[in-house]
């Protein structure tokens, strides 16, 4: 199911340039703590790579930034690792940032890039849920912008919120498989959602449930289930704009970037399906009719004036997925239905306050 990562095109000096001036930002974003409030997802390095990508010119970077560091929190102290210690075990310890900071630093200063996903991808990937799917979307983020210590900070911040959704479950004897995730939705939205304050805390719960493994297992994994998923994701979207929903559109985007770096992806993708499949339970969706399609100039240019963090994310995922997978503008119409909502609270430049992630 995994493919080597393609040779990049090299880029123009101007394409270079602003990549030098994209990865200074993420750079001194490293400065400013995981979370912020309790334990929300701070969305800064995110959204910066996301705007770059959607092509924010270098002064929108730095008045977005401007804008969104106010509500956060100095980063702590890094704290060295242990010699010896397995770095394994603060898998899910959300006081081990610091320290999970100093060993990915190192960790990828020694190895490389390349070498370290290669590695940690695998278990990191069987708590892939964590935090709502931002550790992961970190780390896509900070791979495909090439940012060394913004990657330690998004690998350490997977790690330290690593979350055990319990494992894959085999297609039951005597049940006949099913390819299309689509068909196992009815019986995850028969299922009681926990009415938990966080997306993280809600899927968990979910995981617990009777009738959570009966429902999750008859999915039959193959190289075609990732992007059945993504597409199911985008098409959910467009139809309720729902806010755990979002979060299911940018996870199969990011799991998509990171998976060549996984050499079995078929545990990777099984893994990421239980969690997607928490997080149809987490959403209490309430689908509708999708939106109007909007020209993607028109939903760029949307985002990059936009405020609000999640919207940027998730155009930008929308327009990678569409560009990768192609067909029907499931992405197009999903990202559409984000711009079009922000615009009926007030416009597309309001910061948008959601159900906490």
């Amino acid at each position: 199911m995994s493919s080597k990562p393609a040779a990049a095109r090299a880029p123009t000096r101007a394409q270079a340039r602003q990549l030098e001036q994209l990865r200074a930002r993420l750079l001194a974003s490293t400065h400013w703590d995981a979370e912020y409030a309790g334990s929300l997802s701070n969305h800064l390095p995110m959204a910066l790579a996301a705007l770059h990508r959607l092509g924010a010119s270098d002064k929108r970077l730095a008045d977005y930034t401007e804008r969104y560091t106010p509500r956060l929190h100095p980063a702590p102290a890094i704290e060295t690792w242990p010699a010896g210690d397995p770095w394994r075990d603060r898998f899910g310890d959300p006081h081990a940032w610091p320290i999970y900071r100093s060993l990915f630093r190192q960790w990828l200063s020694h190895e490389g890039i390349a070498d370290v996903l290669q590695q940690v991808l695998p278990p990191l990937v069987q708590g892939c849920g964590a935090a709502a799917f931002h550790g992961m979307i970190r780390v896509a983020y900070a791979f495909e912008a090439v940012a060394p210590e913004a990657l330690a900070d998004g690998l350490a911040y997977w790690a330290c919120r690593w979350m055990d959704l319990g494992p894959a479950q085999d297609v039951p004897a005597g049940t006949a498989p099913v390819r299309d995730p689509g068909k196992l939705l009815p019986a995850l939205a028969a299922l009681a959602p926990s009415h938990a304050p966080l997306i993280a805390l809600r899927m968990f719960d979910a995981a617990q449930l009777r009738g959570f493994d009966a429902a999750v297992a008859p999915l039959k994994i193959d190289e075609d289930t990732l992007p059945r998923l993504a597409r199911l994701a985008a098409q959910r979207y467009a139809r309720s704009g729902n806010f755990t929903v979002l979060h299911l559109v940018t996870s199969a985007h990011a799991l998509r970037v990171l998976l060549p770096f996984i050499d079995d992806g078929a545990p990777a993708v099984a893994a990421y399906w239980r969690a997607y499949a928490a997080g149809v339970v987490a959403a209490r969706e309430v689908p509708g009719r999708a939106a109007a399609l909007l020209d993607w100039p028109v939903l760029q240019q949307a985002a990059v004036a936009s405020d609000d963090d999640h919207l940027v994310k998730l155009v930008d995922a929308c327009r990678q997925e569409q560009a990768a997978h192609g067909g029907a503008p499931d992405w197009q119409r999903a990202a559409s239905r984000a711009v079009q909502d922000a615009g009926r609270r007030g416009g597309a430049t309001r910061a948008v306050k959601e159900p906490a992630c």
